[in-house]
């Protein structure tokens, strides 16, 4: 090591060191719900499209119970068996290995096979992706477009480290990513969701509030059917939040209404909360739907897991930034795991058919923030071939009997 080296890297950790040390004593001015009054914090004019996951839920209770009398025959037929089926999407993050589920709903949709969904969730890329596989196949070719034409530079702008520490919440700016979703994500998009929404089917996406650490369940049909300029940038901002990886992207914030007044939310990306969601506790759609003169109603859980269960082992550096890394990673494939398992116990409850998808292990992936066109292409194709000639759904999670790997 050259003497100029050294000492522009002694340069750069002491620098990098007195501005840890301001920032522990620089903090950004926000106005924060008071914690006593954080269970009665709602969006204005808006008070019923969220809420608090892990337990029922009396607005989206209401609302789930008026879709089975909003529903079309239609889009839920009775079977020759007298039932009727009900198809739920819910689909997990995994950054720019989106592509893989992005493929995985074009192919299933040339399939033939590919149901109207009434319930379809999403968290992080997931949020990103679900309403436009909420909306049906011919939103199939913006997913293509979005996941093998986006690149790093459309999602996120690198800052100033030292500024950043000094004064900053985050390593990049999302501004760009917010760019892009107001770009697909319009008033006619809007619209079409309100009126899915009005024929009786649900899309939720999930955040993470940091304030309350609670996930937060938002009903993004209710928001659409709201109709105003305000609501469509609700919308996309419920979109931008559920995509914010903490540390690296910026948090989002929402003005909330408390004991007559106005507070701010620190939102951030869903998938700190949970890798995917169906009803995050909030409602049991048997109990709600009882059953109906149209006949008995199941549920079919779908699952489309953007990444894989196990990852190839490697040597970690001894630094910083590989140790706190893995461990993230290592975090969130363990939560992947308890996210479907208590998804399973909850089709078990229901009676419902469960049946999930993820990357192959040894498929070589992108990395989840680096949005590569070249990468994601080839793995959008690796999602619609799995989906032919028909999809490969694993039926029990992992762990449970002779689990084998949902797509070899």
């Amino acid at each position: 090591m050259t003497l100029a080296l050294a000492l522009a890297k002694a340069r750069f950790v002491l620098l990098a060191g007195a501005a840890l040390a301001l920032a522990a004593c620089s903090t950004l001015s926000r106005n924060p719900v008071p914690s006593e009054l954080t269970a009665i914090a709602v969006i204005p004019g808006l008070p019923d499209v969220r809420a608090w996951a892990g337990r029922p839920d009396e607005s989206m209770e209401r609302d789930m119970a008026l879709s089975f009398e909003q529903e079309s025959a239609d889009d839920f037929p009775l079977g020759a068996d007298g039932v009727v089926r009900y198809p739920h999407l819910a689909i997990s993050g995994g950054g720019a290995n989106g592509a893989f589920g992005a493929g995985f709903l074009a192919g299933w949709t040339a399939t033939g096979t590919r149901p109207v969904f009434k319930l379809v969730t999403g968290v992080s890329t997931g949020a990103l992706m679900a309403p436009f596989a909420f909306l049906g196949s011919n939103y199939d070719e913006e997913l293509r477009t979005f996941y093998t034409t986006t690149t790093s530079s459309n999602i996120f702008v690198r800052g100033s480290l030292i500024r950043q520490l000094l004064t900053g919440e985050s390593f990049a700016d999302t501004a760009p990513l917010a760019a892009l979703i107001a770009q697909h994500v319009d008033a006619g998009l809007m619209r079409n969701v309100a009126e899915a929404h009005a024929g009786g089917r649900r899309l939720y996406i999930g955040t993470t509030n940091l304030d309350s650490q609670q996930f937060v369940v938002w009903n993004m049909g209710l928001i659409a059917s709201n109709g105003t300029p305000e609501a469509l940038d609700l919308f996309r901002k419920v979109m931008l939040a559920s995509a914010s990886i903490p540390i690296a992207f910026p948090p989002v914030f929402f003005q909330v209404e408390a004991g007559d007044r106005r507070y701010d939310e620190m939102h951030v990306d869903g998938a700190v909360g949970a890798n995917l969601f169906l009803t995050a506790g909030l409602f049991r759609p048997m109990r709600l739907r009882g059953d109906a003169a149209r006949g008995i109603g199941r549920d079919d859980v779908f699952i489309i897991h953007n990444g894989q269960m196990h990852a190839p082992s490697s040597a970690v550096p001894r630094t910083l930034r590989a140790i706190a890394l893995r461990s993230l990673e290592a975090s969130g494939r363990a939560g992947m795991v308890d996210d479907l398992v208590r998804i399973y116990l909850f089709a078990l409850q229901e009676q419902a058919r469960f049946q999930w998808v993820g990357i192959a292990e040894g498929t070589a992936l992108p990395g989840s923030a680096n949005f590569d066109p070249e990468a994601m292409g080839k793995l959008f194709e690796i999602g619609y071939q799995k989906a032919l000639p028909s999809p490969g759904w694993a039926t029990l999670p992992p762990g449970f009997g002779d689990f084998e790997d949902p797509a070899p």
